[in-house]
């Protein structure tokens, strides 16, 4: 029970750089969709860029951030020119050093032929969108090793401060240039992220100078033997979430402007579906150190299943929220932006599915058999592009949202019963049956009565719907003594 209440602990720090940050990025929605016509098709560009640059992330990365928590909870091992160093340390070196080279290599490509890539991505006109997201990749890049490092030592707050840092600044230049000097291109957008992303990368100068650096010739060879299909889990993995937003505009039938205009609705709309995606980095923030930190634990198996189960739960929670509250949750983005809120349930399972799945990824990295999860990601990647190569030019952004569900479930399904054999966890499969049927009772009963009342009449039934769930969990899973920080109170009263 401690070790839980450690991990809501630490996903609740982490969770407010993440949950609140995201929260605080939405309010850049309402201003973007209002300064950035859907017309336009500036912000389909927006979406298109950033997918660009997630992709591009996961490359430049190549694994190390899990590698660096595998690495650094090993045995220090007795070489003796390994002695008087910090082990911790040389292995955030050797990370470090792969992540900075690709990096460097990346942006000498980049500039290098800027020409050739900007036209093959339909970027002629604009290849400066290119190269200021270029160089925000790279910097993203070269801080998630040290950001890392930060988890890996428990520092949670230094962590959620760095990153709520950039958000607000983030945030106070958009609203200065958008609202008070009136720009409406989607130019400053890119601009203003390269200067907050310049601006954090000079707080780790004094985490960088306090490491004793050494590179490990033997240590690269194992992490890039533990790293490498990480490295494809990670690349289909993200394919799985951006590979919509990325072809979208290149098999679109319509004219470039009309694609980029239906993809500034969809990528409005996912928007809203991404507390699923927020809820699963805060939790996998805090999770993933531990994960590595108990693997020698008798109990270990107990406890994976336990998270598990309290991962479902809360998600499936956040889920008939989002869902309940629409009415108000819509308000997010512009009008002209809000004929595909539809997709919006759809894109929140597949996170769902997303989450149980990075869940379900542990058994193989504990037993440095990630090529499973290479396997799998590369299939559910597979049935993703099937699915949108196919469909989009018919069914255009819908065809994206069934997509992730496909792919993720795939992977999800392929990974829990390979895992079931290669190593087993007993995960209460009837309990989480139960939560997961009580979800999708009360989501059918919300969208089934939803334009039967007025607005505010239906957020009222939705919250009861809302509180029903949540009385289920505090009888069921989580009596509220149990409950961190607050169940102080509740114990009181019963004494």
């Amino acid at each position: 029970m401690a070790n839980m209440k450690a991990l809501a602990k630490d996903t609740a720090i982490y969770g407010l750089s993440s949950i609140v940050g995201r929260f605080l990025n939405y309010l850049l929605v309402p201003l973007y969709t209002h300064y950035m016509p859907k017309e336009s098709g500036d912000y389909g560009i927006s979406t298109n860029m950033y997918a660009y640059t997630a992709l591009i992330m996961a490359l430049l990365t190549f694994g190390m951030e899990t590698t660096l928590f595998r690495f650094a909870n090993d045995e220090v091992p007795t070489d003796p020119n390994q002695q008087g160093r910090k082990w911790t340390d040389t292995v955030f070196s050797t990370a470090f050093t792969v992540v900075g080279t690709l990096t460097a290599i990346f942006l000498l490509m980049l500039f290098g032929f800027i020409t050739p890539i900007s036209n093959a991505l339909h970027y002629e006109e604009h290849p400066n969108y290119l190269l200021m997201m270029g160089v925000v990749v790279a910097l993203d890049a070269l801080q998630a090793i040290p950001f890392s490092y930060l988890r890996f030592q428990k520092r949670p707050i230094r962590f959620a401060s760095l990153k709520l840092l950039f958000i607000f600044l983030n945030i106070a230049l958009n609203l200065i240039f958008f609202v008070w000097l009136g720009k409406t291109s989607v130019f400053y957008v890119f601009l203003l992220n390269l200067l907050c992303t310049g601006f954090i990368t000079f707080f780790f100068i004094p985490d960088l100078l306090h490491v004793q650096w050494h590179f490990d010739g033997n240590l690269l060879r194992r992490m890039f033997s533990y790293s490498w299909p990480i490295l494809i889990l990670s690349v289909a993995g993200i394919l799985n979430q951006v590979a919509d937003k990325i072809l979208f505009p290149l098999i679109y039938p319509g004219t470039q402007i009309e694609a980029n205009q239906q993809l500034g609705v969809y990528g409005s709309c996912v928007k809203i579906a991404m507390i699923m995606a927020m809820i699963t980095q805060a939790f996998r923030y805090a999770y993933e150190p531990i994960v590595f930190a108990k693997s020698k634990d008798a109990d270990k198996g107990e406890y994976y299943a336990s998270a598990m189960k309290y991962f479902l739960i809360f998600t499936l929670l956040a889920f008939i929220c989002v869902i309940g509250w629409m009415p108000l949750l819509k308000l997010i983005i512009g009008a002209d932006y809000r004929e595909g809120l539809g997709v919006v349930p759809i894109v929140m399972a597949a996170e769902i599915m997303m989450g149980i799945y990075f869940n379900l990824s542990f058994w193989y990295k504990l037993i440095d058999k990630t090529i499973y999860g290479a396997w799998f990601s590369l299939a559910g990647c597979a049935v993703l592009l099937a699915v949108n190569i196919l469909l989009i030019p018919k069914y255009s952004y819908w065809a994206c949202a069934w997509g992730g569900v496909a792919g993720y479930g795939t992977s999800m399904l392929l990974s829990y019963f390979v895992g079931q054999k290669k190593n087993p966890i007993p995960y209460p499969m009837k309990e989480m049956g139960c939560y997961v049927l009580l979800a999708a009772f009360i989501t059918f009963m919300i969208l089934f009565f939803k334009d039967r009342f007025a607005p505010w009449l239906n957020i009222i039934i939705n919250t009861a719907w809302i509180i029903a769930f949540v009385v289920y969990i505090i009888k069921h899973d989580l009596p509220l003594a149990n409950i961190p920080v607050i169940g102080k109170f509740f114990r009181k009263l019963k004494n």
